[in-house]
């Protein structure tokens, strides 16, 4: 795409921030609309040199978005810990948190290769990569935590899909009813999924394909592990089929991560992440289709979510 496109063009007052902070004889010669996310505005960057070469960095821009000022800054804070660990995270550049430069709140980083993986070829190989993936990013001990995690879910905000198994979902709101159980905090990605984590290599060839970045770190945290390991295994159910969701906690473990002691505290995160997803299951379907999973329907994924939910209650047994 080029610097016409209306959806990829870079706002006035945006390109003259960026331009302060690129390197000295460097300006932007070409931008390209980045699809997939959900609450920001994404564009690629070519930055072009003097002597010829060029780098890649995105823009990330908030529109409309209430708490962009709190979440840029936690993104901010979370690829400084980043930076110099084996966490194939962006690079920072600047961020305009309050929008005092820019149109809108915003913030710059380097471009990493890589894409996002969410066909079904390949998933086997992925998964266990995913798993490694997050045990390395909460094995992360910064000096500055970032803030307390936060869930919204309660028993009355769920939304039950239309015929739903009505005694496990029933079972599933009761245990959300109950408090969290205690914890070993740990550094959270807060969104750890496989939109937001990139890979390199064709899935055909499964051997060859490994992870090149994660992404999004708007939602940085400090809570469960667990969490994490819920979010990434409904993600994976609603994507690949409910079995997914239940090998990916499996791997997290094999991969020496650190989950909550007993069954019971496992599955109350996991099933509390599944109630989540109930909220908002066209938000989240909405980019998957535009990425090329077009079967994956509202409806379609109701259905898995229903039966993920369904297969968590089983285990209790």
């Amino acid at each position: 795409m080029t610097d016409d496109d209306e959806t990829a063009a870079v706002r006035p007052r945006a390109r003259a921030w960026v331009g302060r902070h690129l390197r000295a004889g460097e300006r932007i010669v070409g931008t390209e609309a980045l699809h997939g996310g959900i609450t920001a505005e994404m564009r690629g960057l070519t930055v072009g040199a003097r002597d010829g070469g060029a780098r890649e960095l995105v823009l990330r821009t908030f529109v409309g978005v209430e708490r962009a000022e709190e979440w840029l800054n936690r993104e901010a804070s979370a690829l400084a810990v980043l930076a110099g660990t084996e966490v194939p995270a962006p690079g920072l550049v600047a961020v305009d948190p309050a929008a005092a430069h820019c149109e809108h709140p915003s913030l710059l980083m380097t471009r990493l290769a890589g894409r996002p993986a969410l066909g079904d070829e390949g998933v086997a190989a992925r998964v266990p990569l995913l798993a490694r993936q997050l045990v390395a990013i909460h094995a992360l001990r910064p000096a500055d935590r970032p803030p307390k995690y936060v869930t919204l879910t309660t028993a009355d905000t769920v939304v039950t899909p239309k015929n739903a198994d009505a005694a496990a979902w029933t079972a599933a709101i009761d245990m959300i009813r109950e408090p969290p159980p205690p914890y070993t905090g740990r550094f959270l990605h807060g969104d750890f999924h496989p939109g937001n984590v990139l890979f390199d290599g064709p899935p055909s060839r499964p051997a060859d394909v490994r992870i090149t970045g994660v992404v999004d770190w708007a939602a940085a945290s400090w809570g469960p592990a667990d969490l994490d390991v819920a979010h990434c295994a409904t993600n994976l159910a609603l994507l690949h089929g409910p079995e997914w969701g239940l090998r990916f906690a499996e791997a997290y473990e094999a991969a020496g991560g650190t989950p909550a002691a007993t069954a019971g505290e496992r599955l109350y995160w996991r099933v509390r992440s599944g109630l989540a997803f109930s909220e908002e299951v066209s938000l989240v379907s909405g980019p998957w289709r535009q990425a090329g999973r077009t079967e994956l329907t509202t409806r379609a994924v109701e259905e898995r979510l229903d039966a993920y939910v369904t297969a968590l209650m089983d285990t209790r047994a």
